[in-house]
């Protein structure tokens, strides 16, 4: 498989990269079997950065962009340890969770309609030579 650069490389974007694991998935359906993508060490990556940088002191208020509980311990335990630091929930278009807009300092929710402002322009130029055009679906 082929990579290309990634756009949020080019633009004042702090760009972690994670993994995502290759697993062979068996279709009920279809009766056959093919290669499904499932995301690994996201949430705890979210955790461990919520962590550090309320122990490195490099903020006073943090925004995690979720709708997913595991996250609910990283906010507790910042909450106990850090209690000088906002954190807030920003929940994405659709989703919300009521055990994290209870734990949570606040929480936003984000319109459909802003996702199209929150994307990094059509194309994207990675090099001097290199455009990166995003899918027509999107």
């Amino acid at each position: 498989m082929a990579r290309f650069a990634s756009p949020l490389r080019v633009v004042p974007v702090e760009l972690q990269l994670h993994r995502f694991k290759e697993k062979e998935v068996w279709c009920k359906v279809c009766k056959k079997a093919y290669v499904h993508h499932e995301e690994k060490e996201t949430d705890v990556a979210i955790a461990v950065k919520l962590l550090e940088l309320c122990a490195v002191d490099a903020c006073e208020t943090i925004v995690i962009v979720t709708g997913d509980t595991d996250l609910a311990p990283a906010i507790r335990t910042a909450k106990v340890l850090w209690g000088s630091k906002q954190i807030w929930v920003l929940f994405p278009f659709a989703r919300h969770n009521a055990e994290l807009k209870l734990i949570a300092h606040g929480h936003l929710k984000m319109k459909a309609r802003r996702y199209l402002s929150y994307q990094l322009p059509n194309p994207v130029r990675v090099s001097a030579t290199d455009l990166i055009w995003k899918p027509t679906t999107w």
